[in-house]
């Protein structure tokens, strides 16, 4: 089978399944399993397929019929510009969590510098692929970033994250702040805030890891016992930055306010606090 044959043929059974972005994910597939890029589809469609890579390919659509992100089935996602490898021990990276790097980087000029601190301290908590600390990393190498996550499958990716993108950082196994030993300046979280009742969910999040998305409480209370912690472990004057559905915003901010943490950013999917002040 040619190259356009078979996308043609893919796109066809992906779009029969309602897949929003049937030719897209079909290119993608075939791209990794022919280890060329998109680019390559386009000018080589008359191409004939091996019978190795059609048989790898058509597996590779089978899985992704049945839902499986395409992420997972390639094993990579990109995250502000740089390539992490996935697993289905991670949640996928996605576009909205590069707010949160947004953020960080809008109030680092006013709030990084400390007087006095000899190294600021900045933990990525539920790092997952450890797409948001080794991105802070790599864009503040001066700091001293560690990756968290009570899952030790977890960190085994962002680990090689960290070597693959070479960012010095170290990683605790831990429930949010209790096995980090230092108290951190700077606190960024993507933490499961997603609750169960919720009737707008992807039949894709069935195959990320449960424990990494959802939360009782309306889906909040990871959020509030990171809040919690920060208030008696954080150094004063510390940065949060979590990241929520726009719906929970408001009510996060209240609650932060109770413990010591004044608003001071705010995005459609984030929210920066300021402890202390």
């Amino acid at each position: 089978m040619t190259i356009s044959a078979w996308l043609k043929q893919a796109t066809d059974e992906l779009a029969d399944e309602l897949l929003p972005s049937p030719r897209l994910d079909a290119e993608i597939i075939l791209a990794h399993t022919i280890r060329h890029p998109r680019t390559y589809l386009h000018a080589h469609g008359d191409d004939t397929l091996s019978p190795r890579d059609e048989d790898i390919a058509n597996a590779r659509i089978e899985l992704r019929k049945d839902r499986v992100p395409v992420a997972y089935i390639i094993g990579h996602k990109e995250f502000y510009g740089r390539r992490f490898v996935v697993s289905p021990a991670v949640l996928i990276p996605r576009p909205e969590s590069e707010q949160l790097i947004d953020m960080l980087q809008t109030l680092l000029p006013s709030s990084a510098e400390l007087p006095g601190v000899v190294e600021t301290r900045l933990v990525d908590i539920g790092t997952g692929s450890g797409c948001l600390g080794i991105t802070a990393k790599l864009l503040f190498p001066q700091f001293d970033v560690a990756l968290v996550d009570s899952s030790r499958h977890a960190l085994t990716i962002a680990e090689k994250n960290a070597r693959l993108l070479n960012a010095n950082v170290e990683t605790f196994v831990s429930d949010l702040l209790t096995n980090y030993p230092y108290a951190p300046d700077i606190i960024l979280a993507n933490l499961p805030y997603v609750d169960r009742s919720w009737d707008y969910q992807s039949p894709e999040l069935a195959n990320e890891p449960a424990e990494a998305l959802y939360a009782d409480d309306g889906g909040m209370s990871v959020i509030k016992r990171c809040i919690e912690q920060v208030e008696v472990r954080a150094k004063p004057g510390a940065l949060l930055l979590l990241e929520a559905d726009p719906s929970q915003l408001d009510a996060i901010s209240a609650y932060a306010k109770q413990h010591g943490l004044k608003e001071v950013g705010r995005d459609e999917f984030v929210v920066a606090f300021r402890l202390g002040d």
